[in-house]
């Protein structure tokens, strides 16, 4: 194969990864929020447990990135495998934009940390979403099958925040 005709599909792969680890740390993300959300908590500490979170689970996914290559190929990576291991896992980063500002913006007293819980549980639902349409916005599809892929995201997003509240509630 020619290295034109392996580009794209290269750059799906990068792509995909990219967006399943964005929608992996989303509901970790969401997960984290809500259970905050059920107790009295700092903006600070929220935000610190939101960061180590964040940080744990990259590295988790990292890990199993390189584990998994090693037993898919029998060899460990190459210097750009796991580059772009590194770049799809942190990548990810963007998913917590919503709470991290949410939760910089109660931390200097602009509003409370409930407020901010509760705004980034809204935007890690409306980010999952958002995500999702990334991911299959060039998926040959009609539009009443792109709705109902998103909805469905939308609704296991609203389930996270159902079971949490049921856990903690």
């Amino acid at each position: 194969m020619s290295d034109s005709a392996e580009t794209p599909a290269i750059s799906r792969r990068a792509q995909s990864d990219r967006l399943k680890e964005r929608i992996y740390l989303a509901f970790v993300a969401l997960a984290v929020v809500l259970a905050l959300g059920s107790h009295e908590v700092t903006a600070a500490d929220a935000l610190t447990t939101l960061a180590v979170t964040t940080l744990g689970t990259l590295l988790a996914v990292l890990v199993a990135d390189v584990i998994s290559h090693m037993i898919m190929t029998e060899r460990t990576m190459t210097r750009g495998e796991f580059a772009h291991a590194v770049f799809a896992s942190f990548g990810a980063l963007s998913a917590v934009a919503v709470p991290v500002v949410a939760l910089l913006i109660a931390l200097i007293g602009w509003w409370s940390t409930t407020i901010a819980l509760r705004v980034s549980a809204a935007g890690l639902i409306l980010s999952l979403v958002v995500i999702g349409f990334a991911g299959i916005r060039r998926v040959p599809m009609t539009w009443w099958q792109r709705l109902l892929a998103l909805g469905a995201e939308a609704i296991v997003g609203l389930a996270v925040v159902g079971l949490q509240t049921l856990a903690h509630g």
